[in-house]
């Protein structure tokens, strides 16, 4: 198919440049030290791609995500990275796949959850300074305890140091990284254990403390990490047909839900973004790239990971032809 005949709107993928973003990350962490984070594209096709550039090992942030990883032979190691009440369907998953599943942990409670659901090894998962999960330093090793005590191997700690994120100056990025992985491998030193995971897109080249690094946004990228880790070039796009244009501005056919837009507004080539509603995206071409109706325009997100969760399918295009279309497939819980 050419790739102007894709209806729209649509995610378009510019294999080129993924298989770029994949070669360079593979380059700088090598097999285990990379936990791919499949949030980020929700999808079986492309984690196999990752696979193919030695990364074994994934991490998952929702239940759907294990299951399905499993269910496409993809499950020799993933790690849920978050806590969960309902671990029954990880006991069941492993069980029916023989895939290796490893949840983290908190609490008593989700310590129980886990030992009752039928999992059998954890991470305990450890507040570093974003407010979100996570037990504080001090308790980690109370948590493994309670752990081993309901017959689970602890497999070590996680933290993810997501404030890290919010600091666009480099150096100010690895003071907060640093202070954040100082309580990390504090917590270690109670737990023990063989794994350290951490990390994000933007933080992966500064994190040297952690084992592994769960990022996720590099194989495909938005604007806002793409501001902060230019290694990695775009390699997702939306793509929109003009449906109306004026002397002031012209629309494309897709808005608020086809675009994930927590992280800013996206951005596009030769004109300004004026307005996102539902199903509509309103810009003003730059004067000397003028639109007309039935034209093709490309928008580039500004947050990957819930704009792909938007969308049923990715089109892969090389060339100016699509090449293939991948289910995004691990949407929904």
């Amino acid at each position: 198919m050419d790739a102007a005949s894709i209806p729209t709107p649509a995610l378009v993928v510019d294999l080129d440049v993924l298989e770029t973003n994949l070669a360079t990350m593979a380059a700088a962490l090598p097999g285990e030290r990379l936990r791919p984070h499949v949030k980020a594209h929700k999808c079986t096709s492309l984690a196999r791609r990752q696979l193919a550039h030695g990364h074994r090992g994934f991490t998952c942030a929702t239940i759907r995500e294990v299951e399905g990883m499993a269910r496409a032979g993809l499950g020799d190691d993933l790690l849920l990275a978050n806590e969960v009440l309902h671990a029954h369907r990880l006991g069941a998953v492993a069980d029916e796949t023989g895939a290796r599943v490893t949840v983290a942990v908190d609490s008593a409670e989700t310590v129980h959850a886990a030992a009752m659901g039928g999992v059998q090894e954890v991470l305990v998962d450890v507040d570093v300074g974003l407010p979100r999960c996570g037990c504080r330093p001090e308790d980690a090793g109370r948590i493994a305890d309670l752990a081993r005590d309901r017959g689970l191997e602890v497999r070590g700690v996680m933290g993810y140091e997501g404030h890290a994120t919010a600091e666009a100056d480099a150096e100010k990025r690895r003071a907060v990284v640093e202070k954040a992985m100082g309580k990390l491998l504090h917590a270690h030193s109670l737990v023990g254990g063989d794994i350290v995971s951490a990390g994000a897109t933007v933080t992966y080249a500064m994190n040297t403390w952690a084992t592994e690094i769960q990022a996720g946004s590099y194989a495909l990228m938005d604007t806002a990490f793409g501001a902060m880790e230019p290694t990695f070039g775009q390699a997702l796009f939306l793509e929109l047909t003009v449906i109306s244009s004026s002397a002031r501005w012209s629309v494309g056919d897709g808005g608020l839900k086809a675009l994930g837009m927590d992280h800013g507004p996206p951005t596009m080539d030769a004109a300004d973004v004026f307005i996102v509603s539902d199903e509509h995206l309103t810009f003003v071409p730059h004067e000397d790239h003028a639109v007309q109706v039935g034209d093709r325009v490309r928008v580039r997100p500004a947050h990957v990971d819930p704009t792909v969760a938007y969308h049923e399918r990715l089109h892969v295009v090389q060339g100016g032809e699509v090449v293939d279309v991948w289910p995004v497939d691990l949407r929904g819980w």
